[in-house]
């Protein structure tokens, strides 16, 4: 089975850093697509960045310049660096990964998401 095991969120001030993990494991033929996506209260869940597997990325304009997303391939881990923090960064955070089965299909696999708090 595969699953997505995310850490790294917490309480931290305005202005404050935090580092997120999500290490992937089981039966996996390739790892595509990585990403990070988050959901507030009341709040539709939002794509934050993705990282391709050739090391391209994306980030939503809301975390340009602030937010960076990372992997590590051999470690099957992707990181989201989240520096300059801001109340509105506030929501339960969702690591994805998409991947192709042995036959060409592919498939998405979620995490059971990890808790950004941004509070003074």
């Amino acid at each position: 089975q595969v699953q997505l095991v995310e850490s790294g969120g917490g309480l931290v001030q305005p202005g404050g850093s935090l580092r997120l993990s999500c290490v992937v494991s089981g039966s996996i033929w390739r790892i595509y697509t990585m990403g990070w996506y988050r959901q507030a209260p009341g709040k539709q869940r939002e794509l934050v960045a993705t990282i391709a597997s050739d090391g391209s990325t994306s980030s939503a304009d809301s975390v340009k310049g602030r937010f960076t997303i990372s992997r590590d391939n051999a470690k099957n881990t992707v990181y989201l660096q989240m520096n300059s923090l801001k109340p509105e960064d506030t929501a339960v955070y969702y690591c994805n990964i998409q991947t192709r089965r042995w036959n060409g299909g592919l498939d998405d696999y979620w995490g059971q998401g990890t808790q950004v708090t941004v509070s003074s």
